[in-house]
């Protein structure tokens, strides 16, 4: 039943992309079995070489150092608020009350989009992303431009990294910005990966950043195949091996700039998190009136649950589990993806299997939510204002081949694990 469930799984989700392509027929098959194999090339090289796992038990240390040393930033500014303070002035009845979200977790955006301009500017990240960039180009029929700002989407967020191609957005074609937006908001920025991984570390075993950059890496070739199922299409732009892509004038610029970016990330997680949070509270309250179905209130994550939990199937998550795996999935595409692992995190260990933790937490990886849509028409809008009208007419579809990307990193990862 499980071979069963992999087999219809895997089909269904390339028929949801291709159901909504503009031309069905025109859909290059060889292309969906390159970024296929590519994916699942991907996550063995990835998980299952010694190499590169140790490697990333490295960097799972260093996480763990940045976490150190930004403890200690916040202990000196908001005193015995912040863990790395030395206690708190009076006698603590509840222990458990003490780590506060916006103290604990959220500084880790600045410092660590702060450290990742710097190594931006000092050419160490642009190395990296032009090397995997190759992976993707001619194997997907991405141009350069779409192809450098597609994996630079793995370390930097989904307005940033069309910036390094900003002159030649103009003239791209509708398939090249459905790739970038669908890309942008099938991965996440470096800098909520380390937070994140605070936030979880409880809940899973160490290499957490590892699986949060495994996820954005593999999530590149998704979008980039549901976006040409989409919207099919062999034109490409390009550009000379001269291009610049420069994005700060010096180490201080890059410094402070990228110190002022994680701060407006800080502020909009905030801000997010309290609007929703209250929203969702307030939907419930209305729902909590109307008629119990099967002995239980009506939620909105009760409801989430019950038109996600066939992608979650489709994943390879268990029927009994899909309910509960539907939820956080529709919260992370209704909302946002913090406040669905933030709902991960609170789950009970025995709730969720092994492999369906493992599978949500990959397929949670992404920015595609509604307010997401919003941030890329506004950034991107700013960009190429003569070509907004179109960015509109493709935002809710960008939006949907983002979900679609997530879901089939989840499936390939089941599969592998």
């Amino acid at each position: 039943m499980e071979y069963l469930q992999s087999f219809i799984g895997f089909f269904a989700l390339l028929a949801l992309g291709a159901i909504f392509s503009e031309n069905i027929k025109s859909i290059k098959i060889k292309y969906l079995v390159n970024a296929i194999v590519l994916q699942i090339i991907l996550v063995i090289l990835l998980v299952k070489v010694p190499l590169i796992t140790n490697f990333f038990g490295y960097l799972s240390s260093g996480v763990e150092a940045l976490k150190l040393a930004t403890d200690k930033g916040t202990a000196f500014v908001f005193g015995y608020l912040a863990p790395g303070s030395p206690g708190a002035p009076f006698d603590i009845s509840n222990p458990e009350s003490i780590p506060i979200f916006a103290f604990g977790v959220l500084p880790l955006v600045i410092v660590i989009s702060a450290l990742s301009a710097v190594l931006w500017h000092w050419k160490i990240i642009p190395i990296i992303v032009r090397f995997i960039s190759v992976l993707f180009k001619k194997p997907l029929n991405v141009g350069g431009p779409v192809g450098l700002s597609a994996t630079a989407n793995i370390f930097l967020g989904q307005v940033e990294a069309p910036l390094l191609v900003r002159p030649y957005l103009s003239s791209m074609t509708k398939h090249e910005l459905l790739i970038l937006m669908t890309v942008g908001m099938s991965t996440i920025a470096g800098s909520l990966m380390v937070a994140l991984t605070a936030m979880l570390s409880p809940l899973y075993e160490e290499g957490l950043i590892g699986h949060f950059l495994i996820a954005s890496i593999i999530s590149v070739p998704a979008g980039i195949m549901y976006a040409n199922m989409m919207i099919p299409s062999d034109k490409k732009t390009e550009f000379p091996e001269s291009n610049d892509d420069r994005l700060y004038k010096g180490t201080m610029d890059a410094l402070t700039e990228g110190t002022r970016s994680g701060l407006e990330i800080f502020l909009n997680i905030v801000a997010i998190l309290i609007v929703v949070i209250a929203l969702v509270e307030l939907i419930n309250i209305v729902l909590y009136t109307l008629p119990f179905i099967n002995g239980e209130a009506l939620t909105l994550q009760r409801i989430a649950g019950w038109i996600f939990s066939p992608l979650a199937w489709c994943m390879g998550i268990s029927w009994t589990e899909s309910q509960l795996a539907g939820e956080l999935l529709g919260l992370k595409t209704i909302l946002n993806e913090v406040f669905a692992y933030i709902s991960l995190s609170q789950l009970d260990a025995s709730e969720l299997s092994e492999k369906s933790r493992i599978i949500m937490l990959y397929a949670l990886c992404g920015f595609g939510n509604f307010s997401s849509v919003g941030i890329l028409l506004g950034g991107l809008g700013a960009m190429i204002p003569e070509r907004k009208e179109e960015l509109i007419s493709i935002g809710g579809r960008a939006l949907y081949a983002s979900l679609l990307a997530s879901c089939m990193t989840g499936y390939i990862v089941g599969i592998v694990y």
